[in-house]
């Protein structure tokens, strides 16, 4: 008979991975506590959960969930990085926690979406430039051929404004000679 601690596990974790846009699984195991905390503070400040759960428990959220993929990328000891604003973010950080601090922890996979990724493409996510840098390139790509386009449409006005200043100058010093 499950208790009423896990019940109410289970119930967390269905509503996490239906509302979160993306989730991270690692291996946290040798992860000592002090690097442990620092990482969770930064996922914390960074708006995403984090959990460390009991396999049986997560299987079962899944599935209530409606998300059975998503138990392959649970097995063993397992921490999870439930992500809602910037789906790279907790690849990006659990990605950085490791190459910093060099901890022995592994990322098993994860999800985007209703996706289950491999840990080599929770890794290529993870260097994807942050939310706010694609909408500065990508801005900045819509606005260069616009400039470029009233630089030229500009360009023979200002030439013929240019003739017309020199004339009147030549005009002007031949008038006062």
């Amino acid at each position: 008979m499950p208790t009423d601690k896990k019940r109410n596990e289970v119930e967390t974790l269905k509503g996490l991975l239906e509302t979160s846009t993306s989730v991270v699984a690692a291996d946290h195991t040798g992860v000592k506590v002090g690097p442990m905390t620092m990482l969770r503070k930064t996922l914390r400040e960074q708006g995403i959960k984090f959990r460390v759960v009991k396999n049986n428990l997560f299987y079962l959220a899944a599935e209530a969930a409606d998300k059975n993929d998503f138990k392959e990328i649970v097995q063993g000891p397992t921490g999870i990085a439930f992500g809602f604003d910037d789906p790279v973010a907790p690849a990006r950080i659990i990605a950085g926690f490791v190459r910093d601090t060099r901890s022995n922890m592994a990322i098993r996979g994860g999800s985007l979406g209703d996706r289950v990724l491999t840990s080599q493409e929770v890794a290529e996510l993870a260097i994807l430039p942050s939310k706010e840098q694609l909408v500065a390139q990508l801005i900045g790509q819509l606005q260069s051929p616009i400039t470029g386009l009233a630089y030229v449409m500009s360009a023979p006005m200002g030439a013929f404004a240019r003739v017309i200043q020199r004339h009147t100058e030549a005009v002007g010093v031949k008038n006062s000679g």
